[in-house]
């Protein structure tokens, strides 16, 4: 974390401001995973650069119905590993496997806006 940390004092209560990628390591979330480096020609590799899209495009479907990884695993029907690997862009899941997740991610987003 960076040590050249700014306050603000509002009604008397000091407050840190901390960039976000920070705060959500503090509170424990992994930041997303970046996208791989481009070529000479500013292309990105196409099976790498498509993991991370839908790494990052579950991610964020899981923190917005407010889910862990393991429970979305586990009402998807799938090891907790391998969400973790595909959340990190490692790996190819197959069609199966997404179907599962968009399924689980799907109920999950209804109970929540019902809630």
């Amino acid at each position: 974390m960076d040590t050249n940390v700014q306050t603000i004092t509002l009604s008397g209560e000091r407050f840190v401001i901390l960039p976000e990628a920070d705060y959500r390591q503090l509170l424990g979330e992994k930041a997303e995973p970046a996208l791989p480096a481009t070529d000479a020609q500013g292309n990105y590799p196409a099976v790498e650069a498509l993991r991370v899209v839908l790494a990052r495009k579950i991610i964020r479907r899981r923190r917005a119905a407010g889910i862990t990884q393991v429970e979305l695993a586990k009402r998807a029907g799938i090891r907790p590993e391998t969400l973790n690997r595909l959340e990190q862009g490692k790996h190819t899941p197959t069609v199966e496997t997404i179907n599962k997740i968009d399924r689980a991610l799907a109920k999950s987003e209804k109970r929540a806006t019902i809630q």
